[in-house]
Parts: C-alpha cells; structure tokens; sequence
C-alpha cells in the first residue's frame, strides 16, 4: 500500500520520520491501530521522500520480515536510502532483541544492494520514538 502523507518533504532527523509516521497511525481504524505496522519510507539523494510504502501488517506484538520485502519497493523506485519504521501498540518505543537484529539485517542487506539503510525509528505513545541512528545502533544516518 503505498501512503501519500510525508510525500515531497525533506526529512532531517529523527523526529521528521516520527512526526510523519505518527499522523500516518492516527488516521488509521481504530483496530488496525493495535497491530504492529512496518513502514519503509524511500528517499532522494536529498532526503526528500520519493514514497512511502506499508511493508507488513503484523500482531499485537509481531512482524514477520524478509529483506526482500523491504528492498523490492526500494529498488523499483529507485531510491538511494530508506528510513524503516513500526509502531508498538504497547506504547513502549523501546526495541525488542528482534527489532535489532532484523535491523542488522536490513543494513547489512542494504549495504550489499546499494540502497543505504538510514535509520530505523520505532513508534511508541505520547510522541515517543526510538531512533536506531540517535542511540548509535546504525552509525550513518540521514546528515
């Protein structure tokens, strides 16, 4: 499914993903809103979004993952990095052991491909996110 919000925007950091991600769950059902959603936003060598795409709808608690799902629309587009983002119903923006090594993956996967992996910002409540790139998980990042 292909998203329009954040569309043609510049993102800079961590809280510009968080911001756009946010408004994109809250205009969701109220259902939907408690499963886990994997987003992958894909940029321009400016980062200014080219589109953003929901990748998997989850559980609760769950997203199964494969890097050929999140790399597919990242190359048809052809965007030159991508910001990868879920929400956690729990409200906790804390990552799990699995959250970080799917990341790893990703990164890794995207290293090989050419498609840089920019951060990974994870949802939580009340405005809290979790930035893979602001705690030093991944080391580039959008700057």
């Amino acid at each position: 499914m292909t998203i329009k919000e954040g569309k043609g925007k510049e993102v800079r950091n961590a809280k510009d993903v968080a911001r756009i991600f946010s408004a994109i769950l809250k205009a969701e059902e109220g259902l939907d809103r408690e499963k886990e959603h994997l987003w992958e936003m894909m940029l321009n060598t400016r980062n200014v979004v080219k589109e953003i795409h929901l990748i998997s709808l989850g559980t609760m608690n769950a997203n199964i993952l494969h890097p050929r799902e999140v790399f597919r629309p990242a190359i048809a587009s052809g965007a030159s990095g991508i910001i990868i983002s879920h929400n956690h119903p729990s409200g906790n923006a804390t990552p799990s052991e699995e959250d970080i090594e799917i990341t790893h993956r990703l990164h890794k996967a995207g290293e090989i491909i050419g498609i840089e992996i920019l951060d990974n910002v994870i949802i939580g409540a009340g405005g809290k996110y979790y930035s893979f790139v602001d705690e030093g998980l991944i080391k580039k990042g959008m700057g």
